[in-house]
């Protein structure tokens, strides 16, 4: 990756708008399959030009391929994977995991049994998990490994990387990533049945994913690892002590990294995040009991969430962290928390926190998750990345002034 020399440089979680065309194809997939593999090509060149104009260095497909394969980031890897499936959960059985925010569910049941914490994340894509007033409830359903864990996407992902490299064509003031599904995220949830043990498992899992980033670092590009698990299972696992939790992120380490070996560091990314759900987040772990973790997987820069009210503060983590010698940080400058659009000063001034601390050079610009489908209009997307380009320029000069 680039390091921001003359100027920072800016980026982004994934997820981003989707042309009107795309979808209403979206709509009804089933109907429209052929079209959609038709559109998608168009639609990515369109988005990567919009990123492009909006001053962003390193873009993406907009993660479209996943709103085309089960409308979400997990979704989409069920297609190129095998050894999963689903079975109602024996009786008496209890889930493997705790339901999501666990922990703020105890501090706030009124919140909680309103549904209105569930149903954020909004926006005219994706507009919330349920409605206001119905409260979710654990499935009987569970997933379950049954079976060998094998990666059958290979034509998939060299589709995917075609498709990107042909929008970059020409553009070489922009370097291109594609953001995949990480290891923990695919298999930390599933009930293990097949494996001797979860050690074996989980590896077994980082070896699958594998594939999968090493296709995409062999084309040249950027991959961005998506692991919000390495923050939100402590909301899984309510009753663990910090220490019980730094314990399992250890593992975490381990998996991802074997899941990473062999690869070419400076063209991996790690995205990690407290989950994009609108609730109160006062429960969520501190950013300086996991940050030194974070810093141990084998990627040369890492995105987290640093906007949002809960972590805008943590920067000064870096206070007493030292930053590894050629590591890089892509902080969330601006988020999906509201639609309101940060002031380009106040994004200069979050990245010159992190500059102070780390270096101009050991930093790139980010959001604290994909912004398409969680914030209310396409417009407010645009606008963001517009006002994020526009405070790494101001940050820029006064770093060096």
């Amino acid at each position: 990756m680039r390091r921001s020399t003359d100027h920072i440089l800016s980026s982004h979680g994934g997820n981003l708008p989707r042309p009107a065309k795309l979808d209403v194809l979206l709509a009804k997939a089933d109907d429209h399959r052929a079209e959609i593999d038709e559109q998608l090509p168009l639609a990515v060149q369109w988005v990567v030009d919009k990123q492009i104009a909006c001053g962003v260095d390193i873009v993406n497909d907009g993660e479209y391929v996943k709103a085309a394969n089960m409308g979400h980031y997990v979704g989409y890897i069920q297609a190129r994977i095998t050894g999963f499936g689903q079975r109602e959960r024996p009786e008496g059985l209890a889930p493997k995991r705790a339901f999501v925010a666990e922990r703020d569910r105890r501090d706030f049941p009124g919140f909680y049994e309103s549904g209105l914490w569930f149903a954020g994340s909004g926006g005219p894509v994706r507009p919330g998990f349920s409605k206001p007033g119905v409260v979710p409830q654990p499935s009987k359903m569970e997933a379950i490994c049954d079976g060998p864990v094998t990666y059958i996407g290979q034509e998939a992902i060299q589709k995917d990387i075609a498709t990107l490299k042909k929008a970059l064509a020409g553009k070489d003031s922009a370097d291109g990533f594609i953001a995949a599904l990480g290891p923990l995220s695919l298999g930390a949830g599933t009930r293990n049945l097949h494996y001797r043990d979860e050690r074996d498992y989980m590896m077994a899992v980082a070896a699958t994913m594998r594939e999968e980033y090493k296709a995409i670092t062999d084309a040249g590009l950027i991959v961005q690892i998506d692991e919000p698990e390495f923050a939100t299972a402590w909301m899984f696992h309510p009753d663990w002590s910090v220490e019980e939790y730094r314990d399992y992120l250890r593992f975490c380490v381990e998996v991802i990294n074997q899941a990473l070996e062999g690869l070419p560091e400076e063209q991996v990314r790690f995205h990690m995040c407290w989950g994009s759900g609108h609730r109160p987040h006062v429960h969520d772990i501190g950013f300086e009991h996991i940050a030194d973790l974070m810093l141990m997987i084998n990627a040369q820069t890492y995105t987290f969430e640093a906007s949002n009210p809960r972590h805008a503060h943590e920067y000064r983590v870096f206070e007493t962290l030292k930053l590894p010698d050629g590591k890089i940080l892509a902080p969330g400058v601006v988020g999906h928390y509201t639609d309101l659009v940060e002031h380009p000063e106040l994004v200069a001034e979050r990245l010159v926190n992190f500059a102070k601390l780390v270096g101009m050079e050991n930093l790139h610009a980010g959001t604290d998750c994909g912004i398409g489908s969680r914030v209310g209009h396409e417009e407010i997307v645009w606008a963001k990345l517009s006002a994020m380009a526009e405070g790494c320029r101001i940050a820029s000069k006064r770093l060096k002034s």
